[in-house]
This record gives structure tokens, sequence and C-alpha cells, in this order.
């Protein structure tokens, strides 16, 4: 069984640090590109940043100077470090595996993670 595991969320307080880790089962990142998306109670979930096989990042706006997305091959395991987080950040954070556009067929074709809270407040 494929598997992606969120950990790392929690409280924190508006300026402070965040780092979530995404464990992934596998060799999974030879063929999907990962990323992390958010979903806030009442909105629809967002990109956060995602990075391909072949290293490529992305950020979505709002994060942008802040976020930083990678991951450890050798052991499977992807990273969002969050910092000067902000109370907008608050959400339930997903990773996420995307093999749609991969070169070879993969299966499954997507994955999520089962979330993880991250809640910034005073």
């Amino acid at each position: 069984q494929v598997q992606l595991v969120e950990s790392g969320g929690g409280l924190v307080q508006p300026g402070g640090s965040l780092r979530l880790s995404c464990a992934a089962s596998g060799s999974i990142f030879t063929h999907y590109t990962m990323g992390w998306y958010r979903q806030a109670p009442g909105k629809q979930r967002e990109l956060v940043a995602t990075i391909s096989s072949g290293d490529n990042l992305d950020y979505a706006d709002s994060v942008k100077g802040r976020f930083t997305i990678s991951r450890d091959k050798a052991e499977n395991t992807m990273y969002l470090q969050m910092n000067s987080l902000k109370p907008e950040d608050t959400a339930v954070y997903y990773c996420h595996a995307d093999g749609r556009n991969s070169l070879v067929k993969v299966r499954p074709l997507e994955l999520w993670g089962q979330g993880t809270q991250v809640t910034v407040s005073s």
C-alpha cells in the first residue's frame, strides 16, 4: 500500500515557525510531483508549493519568501519549512503526490495524505 503521512502541525504564534513532514512509502519521488496544499474551513483547497521529480519548484504567491519545500530522497520524506507565519496560514495542510503528468504510467495517479492542522494564533 502506498501511503503519505503528514506530521509536524500544531499551534504557533504569529511570526513563528513550523516544519511539516510528509513520509511516503516506496520510492514515490521518482515519477511523482510532490506538493503541499492547504484548506481552511469553508474554503477551497489551494496549492502551497510543489517540487517535481526534476526538482522544479513552484510556490503560491502568498507564501513566497516565507515557506520552503524540500525533500530527502533517501528517506522518502518531503518537508515544508514555514517561517513568519500569519493567521491566514491557518488551515489543514495536506501532502500530495501527483503522477498525472508522469512520463510513464503510474498507479495510483494521485495520492493525498490525511492532513495535519496548522493554527496560527495568539
